[in-house]
């Protein structure tokens, strides 16, 4: 039996977070969509990620089309998600100087 395209994309618990993905692989569709929009043409991406073939690239954008919503939350959240790292980070950085400096932080 030929593989379908839907075949292609996997959603599976505990894998990348349980978002969709080009099977048998790591690589989200929400990558293969930011890689796109930073300029990255489907050649450029196959090239980078020699596991994915053109079919792959063109079935995780196909996929995107037709669950766009969903998809372009999932990139929010995970912006929103790393933000507030990189903010809490930045805070710790700054409670661990100002104790390093010998000035109290206060509570």
């Amino acid at each position: 039996m030929a593989e379908t395209a839907t075949d292609r994309i996997q959603i599976t618990p505990g894998v990348r977070g349980g978002k969709p993905r080009i099977a048998n692989t790591r690589i989200t569709v929400a990558d293969i969509v930011i890689w796109t929009e930073q300029g990255q043409s489907t050649d450029e991406i196959v090239t980078g990620y020699p596991q994915l073939t053109l079919a792959d690239v063109h079935t995780a954008l196909a996929y995107y089309y037709s669950n766009q919503a969903a998809i372009d939350q999932q990139i929010h959240d995970s912006e929103m998600f790393a933000e507030d790292l990189r903010l809490q980070c930045e805070e710790s950085k700054n409670r661990h100087r100002a104790t390093s400096d010998g000035d109290s932080v206060p509570s």
